[in-house]
């Protein structure tokens, strides 16, 4: 279950298992591949490096003239001199390669051999010296069980690599498709959203046609005809201004704004100047408060910031009933590299626990008449997140609301200019 209360259906469920299994899978052979990597390396470097010193001991105790009495530990001499045959201290009376010695010595090259003596391996080197044929060899044996210890001790990391690969892969992939799983409930969301928000309307609608073409077949009264054409047309406009929200949802998500400078003083005149005729229809007094000699430039795209501006004046009229005042009122905060826009009302205000869902979408005030607050305060959050900027809003009951949106301050902003009056309004109590 999502956090909206939205259920992946079986098959979606079953297409993100198989995708996290395959990203797993693809995980853990690639790290097994690592790690079958990193051994192979890892043994044959211990292999070059122990034969090459192994051939530099030999090379090393066949070309010391004093090796035959004083051989390096765990190397036998055998020197072949006109003939006569000489060992080193503890080196057995035979050669362990008499056939390598006895070509060497009819004038065959440098020869290397591997041989097995008494369950003991060696590595013997047989080469000339002047007149001298030389035999060194070197018990491999101790050395070959370090190897072997080592080889194992790399099966046994292998091995722990691949179920480390395993698991880390598993979790690689729950964590990756989790935001899959997000998308898909986003948009399942967003479509029960829309469903739901949209069939009232156009139920609405449908009847209003069937009484309206009822009517008009019986001629009903003309003021009764004019009376619901204004129904179609308000309902229309309704599902027009539904499905602009609806849209302009959608593309905050896939466009990111644009921030440039924009002059939020300007944006809030043209705000309250486009509702005024609403106030003073339904006797609510629309007022700008601003500082004097202060200019409230931010980051910004004018168009996103002035239906910001327009949903929160829209949502403070539905709730300010005929006589009430609202004003938005503006503070730059040099310190903060901020600036501040609040729509203050005082009409019905916040429930307690209003505030902290007032921007779900669709969300229904709990206050008052239970007004259904719709896209808009939605989409007022989603456009100042893409800002950069936080949005709050608090109130109590009967005693108004205050919405507030802190947007970053552009660079340079405050250039003393200056933005007119500390108050500007229509000069009169709307209506």
């Amino acid at each position: 279950m999502t956090g909206s209360g939205t259920e992946l259906s079986a098959v979606e469920r079953r297409l993100l298992e198989r995708t996290w299994r395959r990203i797993a899978l693809r995980t853990a052979l690639a790290f097994a591949l690592a790690v079958f990597a990193l051994e192979a390396l890892a043994i044959g470097v211990v292999l070059y490096t122990g034969h090459a010193d192994e051939r530099r001991l030999l090379g090393q105790a066949t070309a010391d003239r004093d090796a035959l009495t004083s051989p390096p530990p765990g190397i036998w001499i055998h020197e072949l001199v006109g003939g006569t045959l000489r060992a080193s201290p503890d080196a057995p009376d035979e050669p362990l390669d008499p056939a390598g010695l006895a070509q060497v010595a009819a004038g065959g090259p440098t020869r290397d051999t591997d041989v097995v003596r008494g369950g003991r391996e060696f590595l013997v080197r047989t080469e000339r010296r002047g007149d001298t044929v030389v035999q060194a060899a070197l018990d491999e044996t101790g050395r070959d069980r370090e190897r072997h210890r080592l080889y194992l001790g790399l099966a046994g990391a292998g091995a722990a690599g691949l179920l480390v690969s395993a698991a880390v892969g598993t979790v690689v992939a729950r964590r990756a498709v989790v935001p899959l799983g997000q998308a898909i409930a986003r948009q399942q969301r967003f479509i029960a959203d829309a469903s739901h928000e949209l069939r009232t309307p156009l139920a609405q609608l449908h009847l209003r046609a069937q009484l309206l073409r009822r009517e008009l077949s019986a001629a009903a009264d003309p003021d009764r005809l004019a009376a619901d054409a204004d129904q179609l047309v308000r309902g229309t406009r309704h599902m027009s201004e539904l499905v602009q929200e609806l849209l302009l949802a959608a593309q905050l998500r896939r466009e990111p704004a644009r921030f440039g400078p924009v002059d939020l003083h300007a944006i809030a005149d043209e705000a309250v100047a486009a509702e005024l005729p609403r106030a003073r229809a339904t006797g609510v007094t629309l007022a700008v408060r601003v500082q004097p000699q202060t200019a409230y430039l931010v980051r910004g795209t004018a168009t996103t910031l002035r239906r910001v501006l327009a949903s929160l004046l829209d949502n403070a009229l539905g709730h300010t009933a005929a006589g009430g005042r609202i004003t938005v009122v503006l503070h730059a905060d040099p310190d903060a590299a901020t600036v501040t826009c609040a729509v203050q009302d005082d009409g019905v205000g916040l429930a307690p626990g209003d505030a902290s869902r007032l921007f779900e979408r669709f969300a229904r005030g709990r206050h008052g008449e239970g007004r259904r607050y719709g896209l808009g305060l939605a989409l007022v959050q989603e456009a100042v997140d893409a800002h950069g900027g936080t949005v709050t809003a608090h109130g109590s009951p009967g005693q108004g609301a205050t919405f507030t949106i802190a947007l970053p301050a552009y660079p340079n902003g405050d250039d003393g200019t200056g933005n007119g009056d500390t108050d500007t309004s229509d000069g009169t109590p709307a209506g």
